[in-house]
């Protein structure tokens, strides 16, 4: 059973990715998620925790503020929820905005793209520039992926494709956490599924919550709308359930602008924030999470939250 704590302050699931050598369009498929080996604990099998830190919405016009708070956590893993480089996601926008400041993460980051960067064609910018970064971002054209760190699998999502490549995409996913082995699992991918932001609840994204939901997911963090939320675990309905929901967060404070309209979500909203730029830090065991909100320098809010995962004991298995 998820017991979150708040307190409150105010594959093999087949990977088919695509690895991009510098300046070429095509890859070399490998066939399981990537692996980070941080067994710490050799009689149980168990890995030490692992420091995750995550925002989206990045470069903008503040990513110099928030590199720094990146870069104190010594994060074994850095993820990105999208709109990496503004305003188009261009390779020069990359070259120029996103690598003078998030680029020093590019041996431990694992990004996931937004609708800016589909302002280029494909996302090219995107693909090109992780690419010729030797990041791994999933195969060209589909940009969705899974790996295991320590004892947690982590599966990347493209929240902008079409329907006939996002049915692919969700039929993947099934496979992908149906074929995990890991007692824990985080998503994370661009538009929320549930926000009180500017753009709101994305219903689109309903069909991979309850993917994530029926194989008993623990935590999801999107960006889109550019503030900071925490929900109570819910399930794709936006119905409070602690014991099978999914925690998402909406941590759109990487950098870009933050937004001041709200609206209501159907999502069981707990903490909003849209005045502070900031990084989540997740540190993640073998049997849960513990996550705060780290502001950028200056600045004084901050949040905390921490939830046991799910016993995978009875989930749906990926066909």
């Amino acid at each position: 059973m998820n017991q979150a704590k708040p307190v409150r302050r105010v594959v093999w699931g087949t990977v088919l990715g695509v690895v991009t050598a510098a300046g070429l369009g095509g890859g070399l498929a490998v066939s399981a998620p990537l692996t980070h080996d941080t067994t710490d604990d050799k009689d149980t099998g168990r890995a030490a925790t692992v420091t995750v830190a995550v925002a989206g919405d990045l470069c903008g016009s503040a990513c110099n503020q928030t590199a720094p708070v990146v870069k104190s956590m010594n994060p074994q893993a850095v993820l990105t929820a999208g709109d990496n480089a503004y305003d188009s996601g261009s390779l020069s926008e990359f070259r120029n905005k996103y690598d003078p400041h998030w680029g020093q993460f590019s041996k431990v980051v694992h990004p996931s793209p937004g609708n800016h960067e589909y302002r280029t064609s494909g996302a090219k910018g995107y693909f090109d520039y992780y690419g010729g970064k030797g990041v791994h971002v999933g195969e060209r054209g589909k940009g969705y992926y899974s790996f295991d760190l320590g004892d947690w699998h982590l599966v990347a999502l493209n929240s902008n494709l079409g329907s006939s490549a996002d049915k692919a995409q969700r039929e993947w996913l099934a496979k992908d956490l149906g074929a995990s082995t890991k007692p824990c699992t985080m998503a994370y991918w661009h538009h929320p599924r549930f926000s009180s932001g500017d753009h709101g609840d994305q219903t689109t994204m309903s069909s991979h919550y309850k993917i994530l939901t029926d194989h008993r997911a623990d935590v999801v963090v999107a960006g889109h709308d550019h503030h900071y939320e925490r929900f109570a675990p819910a399930m794709a309905d936006g119905r409070k359930d602690e014991a099978n929901g999914l925690r998402q967060f909406v941590i759109g404070t990487g950098g870009r602008a933050l937004y001041s309209k709200t609206t209501s979500s159907k999502g069981p909203s707990e903490v909003f924030h849209n005045r502070t730029f900031g990084v989540g830090r997740f540190d993640l065991s073998a049997t849960g999470y513990e996550f705060t909100f780290r502001p950028v320098d200056g600045r004084t809010f901050t949040d905390s939250v921490s939830g046991t995962c799910h016993s995978k004991s009875g989930a749906r298995q990926g066909s």
